[in-house]
């Protein structure tokens, strides 16, 4: 079989094409043939050096994939050959706290990950596919699509008539997107790009704040588009560059979601702020394994439809991911194995 790992992490000139052979599932494991994977941001960060956790050269990259079983080692109850699975984000965080082990078990960092055509996993680590979506569509859930839901559903969920904004349109905050206003949340979502702002407001934004145009967005959000009253909740994906206008944006008693680190760059922020604006500051790492069970009831029973920015062929992964770097994209990036 054919995998790509990063022979060195200095950028993604080094993701490789190797020959390998194919894995045999042992007892308790399931043989999973790969029909798609999504890319996430923490896959240029991996490549780069950059990632927080540890990171081992030779690493198979990307952490999100849907497949086919195809064959069963001794025990395995939970799945037949032929069944259509997706992966889990965390393969050993099941539910409750996560395991003292979760930053070192996930794929492409802790373990390899799932750009192969072939990988045996535990029965733990997948759960199926819902019969209303491709293998492009449900390999975008695991990692992007649980973060959004964490960040809305817990552990005081959004409401019909709540505000909810998000930065940007990356995975995460197109999924936020769509899952908000399928709990009956208006939208505020930012961009830099017009273009892109007509698209998020077909995917359900009611309102568009152009970051470019309104340097002071976070009080736009707040005085201009809430009457002064705030946000309910903050997808932020951005991290230390948005955090302030994050702050300035959200209602006193409203949360801030910290997703992500995309920009370090931004107005100095101080204790002081934190405490006057009330709020509750929430990093997520994903979710657990019953979030992702959770999160597909969900997007069958509302009909959520994940949205494909571009799709590549296993062959061209390294050009997948130059174009994940790009930040030209709105939603996700799919990478399509061969049959």
């Amino acid at each position: 079989m054919k995998a790509f790992r990063f022979d060195k992490l200095a950028g993604l000139h080094d993701l490789t094409l190797h020959d390998e052979h194919q894995p045999v599932p042992q007892r308790g494991e399931v043989l999973v043939k790969i029909r798609a994977v999504s890319l996430n941001r923490r896959d240029l960060l991996i490549a780069e050096g950059g990632y927080p956790g540890p990171v081992a050269e030779g690493r198979v990259p990307c952490s999100d994939a849907a497949g086919d079983v195809i064959a069963v080692g001794e025990g395995v109850s939970a799945f037949r050959a032929g069944d259509r699975v997706i992966s889990t984000y965390h393969p050993r965080w099941f539910g409750g706290r996560p395991p003292a082990t979760v930053s070192n078990d996930t794929y492409g960092n802790g373990a390899d990950g799932w750009l192969m055509e072939y990988k045996a996993v535990s029965q733990e680590a997948i759960v199926p596919l819902p019969s209303g979506l491709s293998y492009q569509e449900g390999c975008t859930l695991p990692c992007a699509a649980v973060t959004a839901w964490n960040a809305l559903s817990g552990p005081s969920p959004i409401r019909a008539g709540d505000t909810v904004l998000t930065l940007g349109s990356g995975g995460v905050s197109v999924f936020a997107i769509q899952l908000a206003k399928v709990l009956g949340a208006t939208v505020i979502s930012t961009t830099s790009s017009e273009h892109k702002g007509a698209r998020l407001r077909q995917l359900g934004a009611d309102r568009i704040v152009n970051y470019s145009d309104i340097e002071a967005w976070g009080r736009h959000v707040k005085q201009e588009l809430t009457d002064g009253l705030g946000v309910d909740r903050v997808v932020d994906v951005v991290g230390a560059g948005a955090l302030y206008h994050s702050l300035t944006a959200v209602r006193r008693g409203g949360g801030v979601v910290l997703v992500g680190q995309l920009s370090t760059a931004g107005p100095a922020l101080e204790a002081a702020q934190i405490t006057a604006s009330g709020a509750t500051l929430r990093p997520v790492r994903v979710g657990d394994r019953a979030l992702l069970e959770e999160l597909l009831r969900a997007v069958a029973n509302a009909r959520v439809k994940p949205v494909i920015s571009q799709e590549f062929a296993f062959a061209d992964s390294r050009a997948a991911m130059e174009a994940l770097g790009s930040s030209e994209h709105v939603g996700k990036i799919v990478i399509a194995l061969p049959d």
